[in-house]
């Protein structure tokens, strides 16, 4: 049952952030405003569902899985790491949320970087 409250739920989110990429795209943007925009409502979106977590943790396991990690998943997984960093705040593990949100940016950007220039030297020869 587990399995498909995160399919039907990252279902919904993958459809949501289409169409929300889609509401906000404009041609003529420079910078991923669409991206930037889904990503901080994720987060405000997270932050809304888990503080209702806390407060009625009998729906816990369930709305989180459907919500969370299926909704919030498919939409952006953008709101787990912010929701994962808030917590290492909330827990007063402050030089651990900053380590963790710098370096799944940096890394994350070159790793992207390694595999594309990875793929793209192969596909040349």
């Amino acid at each position: 049952m587990n399995w498909i409250l995160v399919a039907m739920g990252g279902g919904i989110g993958a459809c949501l952030r289409y169409g929300a990429g889609l509401w906000l795209f404009k041609p003529s943007m420079s910078f991923p405003w669409p991206t930037w925009w889904i990503n901080i409502v994720g987060c405000f979106a997270a932050g809304i569902f888990f503080a209702f977590s806390q407060k009625f943790p009998v729906l816990q396991q369930e709305a989180r899985l459907f919500l969370m990690v299926g909704i919030l998943g498919g939409f952006t997984t953008f709101s787990s790491f912010g929701l994962e960093t808030f917590q290492l705040f909330r827990q007063g593990q402050t030089v651990l949320a900053l380590s963790y949100a710098l370096l799944s940016l940096v890394v994350g950007v070159i790793v992207l970087g390694i595999g594309f220039y990875l793929l793209d030297s192969v596909l040349k020869h």
